[in-house]
């Protein structure tokens, strides 16, 4: 593949130009900047309430308020919504989100600024049935589709108002299912349908969206739309996001890894967070994403071009490398840890990192999140390491501590290449592209004892230490990679923002065995490990804990998502590798089931149905049963394991 074919380039950051679209007076696209926007969670018929957190989320940063309108009575109900917020002197655009329902569209379209509609629930139904469709029966229903949607193009039109074509991944239709299969080209191919009908009608106000809960599907979709457009000479907007991202921690690295893996290849015009949580603390986390992209980052030297793209950009397949010890290979990415600025090493030191010590006993315990090796340059661990973990020293150091078993060297390029006498199972190489010269090259090749450690100082590192994975793979070197990263003086949120968007654009495309994080003033050891284990998690290449698929609370939640999400986690947290979605109602429910394990859903008030991946397991179960009941569905299935007591 001899170009990028979805972005301007891969080794120089470059936005990826589109059309400007008006939403009221504000432009998305063009050489407007990145835009930052929220979605209301109150009830929209509440007027006060929705104008009220319409307001603190304005004031917090947002740009372009979402509300949604399940129903006619609420898209009327904007007017009363809109009129008080211009009363109150607030120009914010507003945009309406739609599923569903056709007729709340064409209401809102004549009151707001943009309105969303979603092309697998709008006039299409999602019941998992397959449908062996012929050429002549799908154009049909492409007729069906177009006599549904061309009322609201036209008003849209007449009105100046600007539209969202947003695909979910959760509710691709029946129809593109059996069409097009759980696909990305599915995701993008149900935009497509739309987005020609716009066309036809010369109607171009128009921003395109692929979300998932998938970070890799996510990705995907999104580049080969972007593919897509470039091939038909089209140029529409993108709005990012990772659907049902999660609260927390969790909830910013892994719509870090999403959202951030496009920006950094100059991807995206608005963007939005989707945190189980108020939704005015979702603004400074877009903002900390896109800010990053808003100053230079050609850097002092250039990154060397690219004659070959040695990987699928649309199709996630892990890099093949050499088995060393257990880095590698068939096995999971590993998490190397940094406590070499420490100024004693004792078996404290290890608590943070997922390792503790039991006096009394003389016994190690693993949490499921112990990392696998720690750097410790000169620091010495003079006393018996758990048998799992490994210690990378300073050369000078491994020669006086390298009779212990599982401490491993740390060298320079200059070292390695001049250095024979080394460690016989694990050696592990710091370098950054400009030291990965021939004579490197050649070396790691023909010693199945190497792994590097890579680095970066480039401002656009996560290009360059692309690049130098580029270099291995043209030379057929197939030595493991740990990505290294270093940080300092970030906030902690800031800290798993950033490193998310570093390594995990990498992680996306199969490209790294393990993660290192180096920081100095970003937080805790356990902060940092734990942030580790999350982008791994996030880019779908380790599961070490229980994950929680859970969407952001809106008009349409059925019950208190942050509440429930907290009160499920704290029962079922210790199931490692399950996956769980909780959904406040069954807009994306359904088919985000299909990526989970097991599904709590929202479908009436203080009603729950549960989910086995897409099946329905039990239906309107009351709320305060519902948790129980979802344990003992996790039981009966042979996924559940009793808590360890501490």
């Amino acid at each position: 593949m001899p170009h990028p074919a979805y972005c301007n380039s891969l080794i120089e950051y470059s936005r990826f130009r589109t059309r400007e679209v008006k939403v009221g007076s504000l432009g998305i696209g063009g050489s407007n900047p990145i835009r930052v926007q929220s979605m209301t969670t109150t009830d929209t018929m509440d007027t006060n309430a929705t104008v009220a957190q319409s307001i603190r989320m304005i004031e917090a940063g947002c740009e372009l308020v979402r509300i949604t309108a399940p129903s006619v009575n609420e898209a009327h109900n904007l007017v009363n919504i809109k009129a008080e917020l211009r009363k109150r002197g607030y120009d914010t655009p507003i945009c309406a989100d739609i599923h569903f329902t056709p007729n709340a569209a064409e209401v809102a379209a004549t009151i707001v600024e943009k309105v969303r509609v979603n092309p697998g629930n709008y006039a299409d139904k999602k019941k998992f049935e397959e449908i062996d469709y012929t050429d002549a029966s799908y154009a049909m229903e492409l007729e069906r589709i177009k006599t549904r949607f061309l009322p609201l193009v036209k008003l849209c039109k007449q009105h100046g108002t600007a539209m969202r074509i947003g695909t979910n991944h959760g509710s691709l239709s029946d129809r593109i299912m059996s069409r097009y299969g759980d696909t990305a080209l599915g995701m993008v191919e149900s935009a497509m349908e739309f987005l020609r009908i716009c066309r036809e009608q010369d109607f171009h106000e128009i921003v395109l969206s692929m979300k998932s809960s998938n970070t890799q599907v996510m990705v995907e979709a999104y580049r080969l739309l972007v593919s897509k457009m470039i091939a038909e000479n089209m140029d529409y907007p993108l709005h990012l996001g990772v659907t049902e991202a999660g609260e927390g921690e969790d909830g910013r690295i892994k719509s870090a890894v999403g959202i951030g893996t496009l920006l950094e290849d100059g991807l995206g015009d608005t963007v939005r967070v989707s945190l189980t949580e108020d939704p005015e603390f979702e603004i400074p986390v877009a903002k900390a994403l896109v800010e990053r992209y808003s100053t230079d980052r050609k850097g002092e030297w250039a990154i060397p071009a690219i004659a070959n793209i040695p990987i699928d950009p649309f199709e996630h397949t892990r890099r093949m490398t050499r088995d060393v010890l257990n880095i590698g290979g068939s096995n999971v990415p590993r998490v190397m840890a940094d406590l070499s600025a420490r100024e004693n090493i004792t078996p404290a030191s290890f608590f943070a990192l997922g390792y503790h010590y039991s006096v009394p006993l003389d016994k190690w315990n693993l949490t499921d999140q112990a990392c696998d090796f720690v750097y410790l340059g000169d620091r010495i661990a003079d006393f018996e390491i758990p048998g799992t973990l490994g210690i990378f020293y300073n050369l000078k150091t491994w020669r006086n501590e390298g009779h212990r078993p599982r401490r491993y060297p740390h060298l320079q390029p200059k070292e390695y290449l001049e250095e024979n006498d080394l460690h016989p199972d694990l050696n592990l190489v710091y370098c950054t592209l400009p030291d990965l010269t021939d004579a490197l090259i050649a070396k790691l090749k023909a010693d199945p004892t190497a792994v590097l450690l890579i680095d970066t100082w480039h401002p656009h590192g996560m290009a360059e230490q692309r690049r130098l994975f580029f270099l291995l793979m043209e030379h057929d070197c197939d030595v493991p990679v740990i990505i290294g990263r270093y940080y300092e003086s970030l906030s902690e949120e800031r800290l798993q923002l950033f490193s998310a968007t570093d390594m995990g654009a990498l992680l996306i495309d199969g490209l790294g065995d393990g993660v290192f994080i180096a920081a100095v003033d970003c937080g805790s050891d356990k902060l940092l490990n734990s942030t580790a284990f999350g982008i791994l998690q996030a880019a779908r290449m380790r599961i070490s804990k229980t994950e929680y698929i859970s969407c952001p609370s809106c008009g349409r939640t059925l019950f208190d998502l942050q509440e429930t999400t907290a009160m499920i986690r704290s029962r079922t947290q210790h199931l490692k590798g399950i996956k769980i979605g909780i959904m406040g109602c069954i807009v994306n429910g359904p088919g985000e089931m299909a990526d989970a394990d097991y599904g709590y859903v929202g479908v009436g008030k203080g009603k729950i149905t549960l989910y086995k991946g897409r099946e329905v397991v039990k239906k309107s179960i009351a709320s305060e049963h519902a948790l129980d009941e979802l344990i003992d569905l996790i039981r009966q299935h042979g996924d559940w394991v009793e808590p360890i007591q501490h």
